[in-house]
């Protein structure tokens, strides 16, 4: 709960989840209102925590890429990406700069296929049916390639250790098929957000909803376009070397409304659409893999990740026999979330779950976190944690 909830009294709690038609994943919505405004509002989630940290533990550092790209469906090249890159840097295992290109490319394809899913599910809430078909239907073009490029819809498995499968190896013919795609998406994607941005019934809903200012955004480490949503200006691809020989925009908007979230991500799709034709026409040539590397003692490494939703990290070691040793992983939605629980105060009920949704949670990346104090075991809420132990420790 935030921090005006020892202030505030409120006429009626409502509870929504973890089982609600209104909601994408399992977690718990707590709305305490007055005269069906939002006074304040608790967020519980993990209802769907696996272990998977656990499960990481003691693993050869090559399996354990089949289960961080696991970690989420929709986010799975950006785990198993990350995870490869804690390796690489911890062991200064050098990746061949076409392998980092077709990396970008992949990463970029899934970014936009998660921003689509993320319309989809945004105007079904709003309850617009034909907004939210039409986004899904746009989405199969890049589920189709992420298919092209890796195998697979879903898990496409492209990065290992030093580079890329060599399945996931560009063809001139996939080069052609890429842009052709790409193209023919454009036209139609930009004239769907033209539609969107038209429509009174949407715009009515999402203008001056779910206000989140700047400061706000910082406190509560709302990342990626939530927090860029707000004035925020941070994308860790500007910290990554693999995006450096490309030329893109940060997309930054200042309203921190709902429909500045929404906003944020279609321009940031035209972004990566930048990024998708300067890999293909300016691929190197070369090698694809570096398999020159042993698995070995590493001392703890930790790497920084820009995902669909904001800052990843990924934090593990390994033994003298290659073995992973506490495997850590930060996604973005916690702290996303703990922002619109800010958000939504002062929404009309029936806008606070849209602003809720508005931060895109995944809540299949999500982990608990169990602190023992004193011989007593609890589990420490979002907010707690970034209250008691900052947003990068």
């Amino acid at each position: 709960m935030t921090e005006r909830s020892k202030d505030v009294v409120v006429e009626k709690e409502l509870s929504f989840g973890p089982v609600h038609p209104a909601l994408i994943e399992p977690f718990r919505i707590r709305l305490f209102v007055n005269d069906e405004i939002v006074e304040d509002c608790e967020l519980t989630i993990n209802m769907a925590h696996r272990g998977v940290e656990r499960l990481l533990e003691g693993l050869p550092v090559e399996r354990a890429l089949l289960i961080t790209e696991r970690v989420c469906g929709i986010c799975s090249n950006v785990h198993a990406w990350n995870s490869v890159r804690v390796i690489e840097s911890g062991l200064n295992i050098k990746v061949p700069e076409r392998a980092n290109y077709i990396r970008v490319l992949i990463n970029e394809v899934q970014r936009i296929a998660s921003h689509l899913i993320f319309f989809g599910h945004a105007f079904e809430v709003l309850g617009h049916e034909t907004f939210s078909m039409r986004s899904f239907l746009l989405r199969e073009v890049f589920m189709d390639l992420m298919a092209y490029i890796g195998g697979n819809r879903v898990m496409p498995s492209v990065p290992v250790i030093g580079g890329i499968r060599p399945r996931a190896d560009l063809t001139e013919s996939l080069k052609r098929v890429i842009l052709e795609r790409v193209d023919d998406f454009e036209k139609k994607y930009l004239e769907f957000v033209q539609r969107v941005l038209a429509d009174p019934l949407v715009m009515s809903r999402l203008t001056g909803v779910g206000l989140l200012s700047k400061d706000e955004a910082i406190k509560y480490h709302a990342t990626g376009p939530t927090g860029r949503s707000s004035g925020w200006d941070y994308d860790v691809r500007r910290m990554m070397y693999e995006y450096k020989p490309f030329d893109f925009n940060v997309i930054v908007l200042t309203e921190g409304d709902n429909k500045a979230r929404v906003v944020q991500r279609a321009l940031e799709v035209i972004e990566s659409l930048k990024i998708i034709r300067q890999v293909v026409k300016n691929l190197p040539e070369g090698p694809i893999v570096n398999r020159d590397w042993v698995p070995g003692k590493m001392d703890f490494t930790t790497m920084y990740f820009e995902t669909f939703r904001g800052e990843l990290m990924h934090s593990y070691g390994l033994d003298s026999q290659g073995l992973i040793r506490n495997y850590k992983i930060r996604t973005p939605t916690p702290t996303n979330l703990a922002a619109m629980e800010k958000a939504c105060i002062g929404d009309h009920v029936t806008d606070a779950v849209l602003t809720i949704a508005s931060c895109d949670p995944c809540l299949t990346c999500c982990n608990r976190v169990e602190v023992i104090e004193s011989g007593k075991t609890r589990i420490m809420s979002d907010i707690e944690i970034v209250r008691k132990y900052g947003w990068r420790r």
